[in-house]
Order: structure tokens, then sequence, then C-alpha cells
């Protein structure tokens, strides 16, 4: 069952880490591999999302969006957005911005270096709403209850994420501006395209959310239309046929799950920028995790369960949260891309490690009440 469903995935990571060596050699493959591991862990958060949903359409439509869907969101927005991203900032072609970073990787460094201010503002404010908007959202089962507990609380405040993250980006922006300043005010320019850059990180992340709402909102609509008109159907003895049930809810469904995971997708793409600038092994690191949302997806789906390790979603949004601060620090500051790569790592590695120690207490705990009742049951 694994290796049927995880193949292709396991086949194209062996493929990738081999051409990250052949392409510049061992501190290639470790990047490549620091931003598989990474990305594969957000799309393990992506899989369950697309999942839950998945499971409710039928199988024409489960088929369209594990083929055209993955092609169209995930190939699309992590193989071919990564190149767009810098074509923008740096006010190049996509062709030549290819063309640049295959053959003259220097310029098209110093090409990505000069847009880095715009790329990580825009970036760091999509991926600190993320962020934001999870740790403020009361839920029932909370990984750090000490500190998920009263953030949950202070989410009942309207608005408080953008407010929040409106008052870090003027925080931002006005220390690169005094740094500027104090180094003959060389990169004041800058410090406004930083705050313009985050409004715009801001205001995309906001659309996103709008869309994905009201796909939401339309879905549940027309679910219980279906459900009515079926009832309705019964109660007259004349029952509606299976296309016509799956048709407007499943390609609501359909088109939900596309801004779902556009926007996931959205964030590992940014969040492949704190970890390097190398186009060919950002595109090596975003394909292994592309392979692995759609195995994720197809084992979760035919495996029926989505709650096994019920903390890997909160680790996965930690590391969305340091990548977010990463990346608005390195703005002004130079950071390690291993160091970057390796917070998310543990941050992913210890919300897993905790997901165990809790199933196994959960098992324990059940054990012990088997026992009990046994010891009752025999009279002892």
């Amino acid at each position: 069952m694994v290796l049927k469903t995880f193949g292709w995935s396991f086949a194209v990571t062996a493929l990738g880490l081999v051409a990250a060596v052949l392409y510049d050699g061992w501190t290639a493959l470790g990047l490549v591999a620091i931003l598989s591991i990474l990305e594969i862990s957000l799309s393990f958060d992506n899989a369950v999302v697309n999942a839950g949903i998945l499971k409710k359409m039928n199988a024409f439509w489960q088929k369209i969006f594990l083929t055209i869907g993955i092609l169209i969101a995930v190939f699309g927005m992590r193989l071919v957005f990564p190149v767009v991203i810098v074509a923008i900032s740096a006010k190049l072609g996509p062709i030549e911005a290819v063309d640049l970073a295959l053959t003259d990787k220097d310029q098209y460094q110093q090409y990505v270096t000069d847009a880095h201010p715009s790329i990580a503002a825009f970036g760091g404010m999509f991926l600190l709403m993320i962020f934001l908007d999870f740790i403020f959202e009361d839920r029932d089962i909370k990984w750090l209850a000490w500190l998920e507990r009263p953030l949950a609380k202070l989410g009942k405040i309207d608005m408080l994420s953008v407010c929040i993250a409106m008052i870090v980006l003027l925080i931002t922006s006005m220390t690169f501006a005094t740094h500027a300043h104090q180094h003959g005010g060389t990169h004041v320019d800058k410090a406004q395209t930083v705050l313009i850059s985050g409004l715009a990180g801001l205001i995309t992340y906001l659309i996103v959310g709008g869309l994905s709402s009201f796909f939401e909102n339309r879905l549940e609509e027309e679910e219980e239309r279906e459900h009515e008109a079926e009832e309705e159907a019964e109660r007259s003895g004349k029952p509606r046929s299976a296309v016509a049930l799956a048709g407007k809810a499943a390609f609501f469904m359909f088109l939900y799950l596309e801004v779902l995971d556009a926007s996931f997708s959205f964030d590992g793409v940014i969040g492949a920028f704190a970890i390097t600038n190398d186009i060919v092994l950002m595109a090596l690191g975003l394909g292994i995790g592309a392979m692995y949302v759609r195995s994720l997806t197809v084992y979760l789906v035919r495996q029926g369960t989505l709650d096994d390790y019920v903390y890997l979603e909160h680790g996965a949004h930690y590391a969305i949260g340091a990548l977010a601060v990463i990346l608005l620090v390195t703005i002004q500051y130079e950071i390690n891309e291993i160091i970057t790569g390796l917070i998310g790592v543990v941050l992913i590695g210890w919300s897993f490690w905790s997901s165990v120690r809790r199933n196994k207490a959960l098992e324990a705990a059940e054990g012990k009440a088997e026992a009990s009742k046994e010891e009752v049951a025999s009279g002892v």
C-alpha cells in the first residue's frame, strides 16, 4: 500500500537528490534535502485539508483533482512561480530569468539579492498572517497549551492578526530606514519598498483568504440545496441521478480545493526563498514536495484516517511563523540557510514526537481502563 502510493515520490526524491549532487556538490544535496523535508512537512497539512474535502467527492472529481488540479496548483505554483516572482522582482522576462539562472548564476544571484528586500517583506507578511491566524484560533487540540490557551482568548478580538502584522511591518520598515540613515541614507528607498511589498503580501493573503471563504460558503450552500433536493425527490418517489448530485457541489469543491492548494503552494514557494535563492535547487526541493502532496492526499483518502499525528499541523505552522520572522530579519541581516532550514525541521520533528507520545499515552490509558473493567467483571 505504502510503496504503491509513494513509489513515484520516492523515485523523484532519489533522482532529485542525485541531480543536486551533480549540480553543485554535497552542499546542494544538503539544501535540497532540508528544503524537501520542510516542504513535505508543510505539504502534510495541505494533504490533510485536501483529503478531508476530497473524500466527499465522487471518483470522477477525485481523479480530476489528482491529475489536472495537481498539475495546475502544485507543479504550476511550485515550479513556475519561483521563476515568475524573481522575474517580476528583478524586472526580467521569465525566459531571461531562467536563462540567467542557468548560465550566469553570479549575475542572477545579484538580481535576487537586489530584489531580496521586496521578496522578503512580501513573503514574510504572507507567512506571518498564516501563522497569526492559526495561533489566534481556539482549537480543541492544543500542542503547547500554556501558550495557545491565552493566545486563543486574545484571538476573540476582531482583526487582531491584521493589526499585529501591520505593527510588525511598520517596525520592520522603520528599523530598515533608521539603519539606512545611519549609513548615509543610501537605502531609504528600499525602506519604502519594504513597506509597499509588505502591504502587498498582506493584501494577497486577505484576497486568498477571502476567496477560500467564498468558495467554502458556496460549497456549504450547494450541499444544503443538494440535500434538500434529494429529500424532495425521495418524497415524490423520483430519485435524482448520481451525476446531478455530484455536479455543482463537486465543482465548487474542486474550485475551493484549487484556491486552498494555491495558497499552501504559495507559502512553500515563499519559504523556499528563506533557504536558498538558487532557482535550480529551489525547483528540485519544491518538486519533491509537490509529489508528496499528491501521494499523501491519496494515502489519507484511501486509509480514511487524518488524526494519527494531531500535532503535526501545529508544528508546521510554528515553522511557518519562524520562517516569517527569519525572512523579515534577512531584509537587513544575513542568516545562514542551513540554520533557517533546521529550525523548521526541529519544530516539525518535535511536533511529530509529541504526537507519538500522545498516542502512546492514550493507548496506555485505554489499556488500564480495559484492565479495570475486566477486574470488576471477574469480581476482583
